[in-house]
C-alpha cells in the first residue's frame, strides 16, 4: 500500500513516498523517517470527529447510542504531526489520549451514499483525538476548547491509500505499555457511512479530515509521556506530552474544573454523579 508523508526538508513542505526506513522527495532527495522533521499528511480545511463510535466505548460508559451518529469539530489550529509535542495548558489536569483511523477525503463530496464514499476517500492515517477535559462544564455541547486547542490533533506519520478498513487492530500505548486495544470491527458506522452522512449538508474537500472514533479506556496523561497510536496497515503515531510555558489566564473566560463530570469523563465509567454540571462562575 503507498503511503505518503509531509516533512519539512531544507526549509519548505514536502510530499516524500516512504521506502523503507527512507523518505523520498520527487526529486530523489532521500532522508531517514527517524531524522525527518514530519508535518501532518495532508493539509485539511476542516476536521470533523464523531462522538462515540466503538462498542467498547459506549460498554464502558454504561449508556447507549442514538439511532445515528453525532460530530463535533476540530479546528485546523490543533493540527500536529507525528513526533509533535502535544502542550498540557498550565493549571489543567485532564488531558486524555484517543487512538483513532482518520478519513481523508480524496474528491469534493456532497450529496453522496455511502455506496459511493469510497470513491471519495483518498486514504487514512492515524490520529489521536486528545481531550482536555478541564473545560468540559463549560464545553461540553460544543467541546471547542475540550477537543480544538492547540496541538491537540496529531495526524501521522503519512497518508495511506488502498487500506481496507475491515478487521483492523488499532492500539494505544504509554510509556511503551498497551492502554487502549480495539479493532474497526466494533465501529456501530463505517468509514463510508461517516463520510456520506457529514456530505449531506456539509461539503468535504480535498485533504479534509474525518475522525472514526476511539475504543475503550482514554485516560489522562502527564508531562513526560510518550503516547503512540498504532493502526495495524497505517503505522505508528508518536507523540509526547509537554507543560504548558504559561497559565491559562485568569481575568477572562471561564476556568479549568474538577467536577465529577470532568472526573467522569477524564478516568471512565459509570459515576454517581455524571452529567451533573459545576455552577457557572
Amino acid at each position: 500500500m503507498p503511503e505518503y508523508r509531509r516533512i519539512l526538508l531544507d526549509g519548505a513542505a514536502v510530499q516524500v513516498t516512504v521506502d523503507g526506513d527512507e523518505l523520498v522527495a520527487g526529486d530523489g532527495r532521500r532522508v531517514k523517517a527517524g531524522d525527518a522533521r514530519h508535518l501532518p499528511p495532508v493539509v485539511p480545511s476542516k476536521v470533523i470527529a464523531v462522538h462515540l463510535n466503538h462498542r467498547s466505548r459506549v460498554e464502558e460508559f454504561h449508556i447507549g447510542l442514538p439511532g445515528t451518529p453525532t460530530y463535533f469539530h476540530k479546528p485546523t489550529s490543533a493540527l500536529n504531526a507525528h513526533q509533535g509535542a502535544i502542550v498540557r495548558p498550565e493549571g489543567c489536569k485532564w488531558l486524555n489520549y484517543e487512538g483513532e483511523v482518520a478519513i481523508v477525503i480524496g474528491k469534493t463530496a456532497r450529496n453522496i451514499s455511502p455506496a459511493e464514499a469510497g470513491e471519495y476517500i483518498a486514504g487514512y492515517t492515524v490520529a489521536n483525538d486528545y481531550g482536555l477535559h478541564d473545560f468540559r462544564d463549560t464545553d461540553a455541547g460544543s467541546m471547542l476548547r475540550v477537543k480544538g486547542s492547540d496541538t491537540l490533533c496529531p495526524l501521522g506519520p503519512g497518508l495511506v491509500t488502498d487500506w481496507d478498513f475491515h478487521g483492523k487492530r488499532l492500539r494505544t500505548y504509554v510509556n511503551g505499555e498497551v492502554v487502549q486495544d480495539g479493532s474497526t470491527d466494533e465501529m456501530t458506522w463505517d468509514m463510508h457511512y461517516l463520510v456520506a452522512d457529514i456530505a449531506r449538508t456539509i461539503t468535504l474537500y480535498p485533504g479534509d479530515v474525518l475522525l472514526s472514533g476511539t475504543p475503550a479506556n482514554s485516560r489522562p496523561v502527564r508531562p513526560g509521556d510518550v503516547v503512540e497510536v498504532e493502526v495495524e496497515g497505517l503505522g505508528r503515531l508518536t507523540n509526547h506530552i509537554v507543560a504548558g510555558p504559561t497559565a491559562v489566564r485568569t481575568d477572562v473566560g471561564a476556568q479549568p474544573t474538577e467536577s465529577e463530570e470532568v472526573l467522569s469523563t477524564a478516568l471512565g465509567g459509570d459515576w454517581e454523579f455524571r452529567g451533573i454540571r459545576a455552577p457557572r462562575r
